[in-house]
C-alpha cells in the first residue's frame, strides 16, 4: 500500500493522464453517436430531431418504451430499442427502411391482425420516426 506522501502524486499521475483518455473516448462516442444519426437519417429520409413530438401526438409513448423519449415507457407494445439489429420488424417484415416506414403508417398491411392500430402517421412523418428508431 502506497504511503501517504505518494498519494498526491498518484492522484496527479491519475488526473494526467485519465482526463485526456476520459476526453478522447468522450470525442469518439459522439463522433459515434454523430455518424450512427446520419446513417439513420440517410436510410430513412427522416430527421430523427423532429421525431419526439410526433412519438408523443399519436400516441406511441402509450404503448411503446422509447429510449430518449420522456414519458415512453408502455408496455403493450415491444421495446423499440436496437431496432437497426433486428432481422423483422413486428415479427414479420424483412428489417428494411421502406419496411419499417410503411409498417409504421400501416401495420396491418404486414401483419393483418396486428395489435399496433393505424395511427394516421403520413409516411414524412414515419421517415422522421424511423431515422430515429434505427439511430437508438
Amino acid at each position: 500500500m502506497p504511503t501517504k506522501s505518494v498519494w498526491p502524486k498518484i492522484v496527479a499521475l491519475t488526473l494526467l493522464i485519465g482526463v485526456p483518455l476520459a476526453t478522447g473516448l468522450a470525442v469518439t462516442l459522439a463522433k459515434a453517436r454523430l455518424k450512427q444519426d446520419a446513417v439513420a437519417e440517410a436510410l430513412t429520409g427522416g430527421d430523427l430531431s423532429l421525431a419526439p413530438p410526433i412519438f408523443r401526438r399519436y400516441g406511441c409513448v402509450g404503448c411503446h418504451t422509447i429510449p430518449g423519449i420522456a414519458g415512453a415507457d408502455g408496455k403493450v407494445g415491444g421495446r423499440l430499442v436496437g431496432l437497426s439489429d433486428q432481422v423483422y420488424i413486428g415479427g414479420v417484415a424483412n428489417n428494411t427502411a421502406d419496411n419499417l416506414v410503411a409498417w409504421i403508417v400501416l401495420p396491418q398491411r404486414f401483419s393483418p391482425n396486428s395489435a399496433m392500430p393505424a395511427t394516421g402517421v403520413t409516411e414524412s412523418e414515419a421517415r422522421h420516426l424511423a431515422a430515429y428508431l434505427y439511430a437508438h
